[in-house]
């Protein structure tokens, strides 16, 4: 039997489809031509539905999760630039590819241009058909991927600002918003970039101090007489340049909260009086001698270790534990190597607004980049690298092209696991069981393998 009008005899292999099958609809008003693309396309693994007019199509299209759509151009009912119109409503993952005529591509240009993916000229190839069609799949997988992320996300920033879905990030949240309700002070520690302002911000409006202000203070931004006026406010007079009263954060911050980053770069003196308003509730502005209450909520945070500046003398060990009343210790991104992809289409979101960029998600090779580069400036660096891929990319995704040179090239996610002496048997080897899963990228059947215990294991450890 002779091919049907339109197709031409295969001249390479054809690829293979993907593992999971996709829908694919077929629709043409030639039921030869019809029938011949069908069986080409079920052989090669794909599932087929099939149409002989545009109404008939778009009620397939109604009905079914359709991936794919192969339409004619010119048909007598409903055309394929009404069809395609009608998928951008109906079903706007879905990807068509338009099938035309001689005589007809410079309308099958302007299709693309309408939002096609792409169109086949009679007569096509078998091995063109197929390559076509795997290309506009993967195109319309990495759609589907970046819809469900941004799904998650919204469903996320419903619930709080802090992005994150792994085991890490949830265990967290939920101690953070344990505590928030409670007056005791906390302590945020963590590497740089881990996002310690953000659990403040969260803290204080899961509280019930939510009402009155957050006010923010680093510690290492102000030199020590500075920081001491910030803090505490001074009276007029109090020292050359003081020509009129000023109110410190700790007024500010009166019935709320009092946001101290990093803490331990704080100088003694001001830490003397740190801690007389933790231990008394009063202090006094500079050049003052009028105790002023002190209704505030403390949060710290800091990236240093405390208890080894304490042993050093260079922070004082009684304000050390009125700081630690609860520590939240934040983890690091590469601790929760899961939730760099949804971060990342976070940071895309923000950074297509601010450059007037449309960019719809990362390619795969970026999303293995991403999630096995090992991220040693933590969330901030993730942003980074985000704002740069958004500025530099041309096409409708980020390919690895416009990331860092630095991330590309890529790091281990651990070389070594470090245990301060005290750490219990239980949390040394759940921190161990964790590091692994990060150097695996998650895959707890290659963790288990590398610690030489059982899968079932990783999971009831974790869990």
């Amino acid at each position: 039997m002779s091919a049907p009008e339109g197709f031409s005899p295969p001249r390479a292999e054809a690829p293979a489809a993907p593992a999971d099958p996709a829908t694919i609809l077929v629709v043409d008003d030639e039921p030869e031509l019809c029938l011949a693309l069908s069986k080409l396309l079920r052989r090669n693994g794909y599932q087929v539905l099939t149409a002989t007019n545009g109404e008939e199509g778009l009620e397939m299209l109604r009905r079914h999760e359709v991936h794919l759509v192969l339409t004619d151009l010119v048909m007598p009912r409903l055309g394929g630039l009404d069809l395609l119109k009608a998928a951008q409503v109906v079903s706007p993952a879905t990807e068509v590819i338009i099938i035309t005529g001689h005589g007809t591509i410079e309308t099958a240009v302007g299709a693309m241009k309408q939002g096609a993916y792409d169109f086949l000229e009679k007569p096509f190839t078998t091995a063109t058909t197929l390559n076509v069609v795997r290309k506009a799949l993967e195109k319309q997988q990495l759609m589907a991927e970046n819809l469900e992320l941004r799904r998650q996300l919204e469903e996320i920033r419903g619930q709080h600002d802090i992005i994150g879905t792994s085991e890490a990030m949830r265990a967290t949240v939920e101690t953070a918003r344990q505590v928030a309700g409670s007056s005791a002070t906390v302590l945020l520690t963590g590497e740089s970039g881990t996002g310690k302002e953000v659990f403040a911000n969260a803290i204080h409006r899961w509280s019930d101090r939510a009402k009155w202000p957050l006010v923010k203070v680093s510690c290492a931004a102000l030199p020590e007489t500075l920081l001491e006026a910030e803090l505490f406010g001074y009276e007029k007079g109090a020292f050359t340049g003081a020509v009129t009263r000023r109110k410190g954060r700790f007024e500010a911050a009166h019935r709320g909260t009092l946001f101290l980053d990093e803490v331990g770069e704080m100088a003694l003196p001001i830490q003397v009086k740190l801690l007389r308003v933790l231990q008394e509730g009063t202090f006094e502005r500079l050049g003052g001698n009028e105790p002023i209450d002190a209704d505030v909520r403390i949060i710290a945070a800091t990236n240093a270790d405390l208890e080894k500046m304490v042993e050093g003398g260079t922070f004082r060990e009684d304000l050390y534990y009125r700081l630690n009343v609860i520590n939240i210790e934040l983890p690091s991104l590469r601790e929760r190597p899961g939730d760099v992809i949804l971060l990342a289409n976070y940071f895309l979101k923000i950074y297509n607004e601010k450059n007037r960029k449309d960019l719809s998600g990362f390619t795969r090779p970026v999303v293995d980049v991403l999630t096995r580069y090992s991220w040693p400036g933590n969330v901030r660096e993730l942003e980074n690298c985000i704002e740069r891929a958004v500025v530099l990319s041309k096409g409708p995704f980020v390919d690895v092209d416009a990331l860092s040179p630095t991330v590309v090239a890529g790091r281990k996610w651990y070389e070594s696991v470090s245990l301060p002496i005290g750490t219990t048997l239980k949390d040394a080897e759940l921190k161990l069981i964790r590091a692994t899963l990060a150097s695996c990228g998650g895959d707890k059947e290659n963790a288990a393998n590398i610690l030489g215990i059982a899968s079932r294991t990783i999971y009831r450890k974790v869990k």
